[in-house]
């Protein structure tokens, strides 16, 4: 969607090379020519690039195209029922959607149900098409795993890039004040259409759900080649059961403050612009306009750091939390921490 910036993309050109015999032209062939065809790969090879086209052939007849008002993303069949798994971001605002299956054929769709602080959201097609998608154990994973993307970036329907996983366990922040905590870092391009998508392994089980691309400011904000993210499976998997049982999720697991805050332009803390009543903040006497400059001994220079250091905790962690006061002074609270709730209100 359009949060993300399409990757560079690059192109392996292959070439064949002529190699001529020294001396006059009696040469033997061997030295003298190569062979008008590319040659199949061999061994392990062979064995490699074969489990990637079943891998590839299996996974796209679980992954969706989404269309709303707002664009284009990408879903995977959760179940035979018609539930499509998905990120928030993909949905946001929209009521009804429009399904297009692998085979082609489309069907509308509402949105069951999402959880914006995870980024996940559920679709029900009203025709269910296509295969319900397996999903593996993420916590199995190791850097160094192959993956592959399976989505629809740029429309392209049913695109694959391929990469490794880069890294576990990132806390990562979207536009909005998202932040993702335990996602994992792929090379596997991640391109605008890919958003809720399949990462998957060489065993065709889905262990992600691609997110977002890296912005190197260095490149003007572009994004940063070989560096996505995806949301780990056992929480996809976690949360889309809960939409479907209850409409929305009761049980969110991560950490919960209570505040409501603003970045301040010297970047001295975030600013406390609300407190919810009844909460840990609340209940450990944070007070509107004071400005939280730590949590944990972790700094909170802007209101995302705050966001992302929350988002390492869990909930019922006690937590030291410095203030500034609205005076100039200084104080510390221990706050615990609550568990987020699944929906607004």
């Amino acid at each position: 969607m359009k949060r993300h910036v399409a990757a560079a993309l690059s192109a392996l050109a292959a070439t064949a090379l002529l190699v001529s015999g020294c001396g006059g032209g009696g040469g033997s062939s061997s030295g003298t020519a190569a062979s008008a065809s590319t040659p199949s790969p061999k061994g392990g090879a062979a064995q490699l690039q074969q489990r990637f086209v079943k891998v590839v052939d299996s996974v796209s007849k679980s992954v969706v195209q989404i269309e709303t008002t707002r664009g284009l993303g990408s879903g995977i069949v959760f179940d035979g029922k018609g539930d499509i798994v998905t990120n928030n971001h993909v949905v946001t605002g929209a009521k009804r959607v429009r399904v297009t299956f692998p085979d082609g054929r489309t069907s509308p769709g509402s949105v069951v149900g999402n959880f914006p602080a995870g980024d996940l959201a559920v679709v029900r097609a009203s025709s269910p098409h296509g295969d319900a998608a397996r999903f593996g154990d993420s916590s199995k994973l190791q850097v160094g795993d192959f993956v592959l993307a399976v989505g629809n970036p740029l429309g392209l329907r049913s695109s694959v890039t391929q990469g490794i996983v880069s890294s576990l366990g990132r806390t990562v922040s979207e536009p909005g004040g998202v932040t993702l905590p335990s996602a994992i870092q792929t090379s596997a391009a991640i391109n605008p259409g890919n958003s809720g998508g399949a990462l998957v392994d060489l065993s065709g089980q889905v262990v992600g759900i691609p997110t977002l691309a890296a912005l190197d400011p260095e490149l003007g904000g572009s994004a940063a080649p070989g560096i996505g993210f995806a949301i780990p499976s056992n929480t996809v998997e976690n949360i889309a059961q809960q939409i479907i049982r209850h409409g929305h999720v009761v049980a969110s697991h991560r950490a919960y403050l209570g505040v409501q805050v603003a970045t301040v332009g010297s970047g001295g803390g975030a600013l406390v612009a609300g407190v919810q009543k009844g909460g840990p903040a609340d209940r450990a006497g944070i007070k509107p306009g004071e400005l939280i400059v730590s949590v944990g001994g972790r700094q909170t220079p802007t209101a995302g750091a705050l966001s992302a250091a929350i988002a390492t905790r869990k909930p019922g962690d006690r937590v030291k939390v410095a203030l500034r006061t609205q005076s100039g002074g200084k104080r510390t609270v221990t706050v615990t921490l609550g568990q987020l709730p699944g929906r607004a209100g």
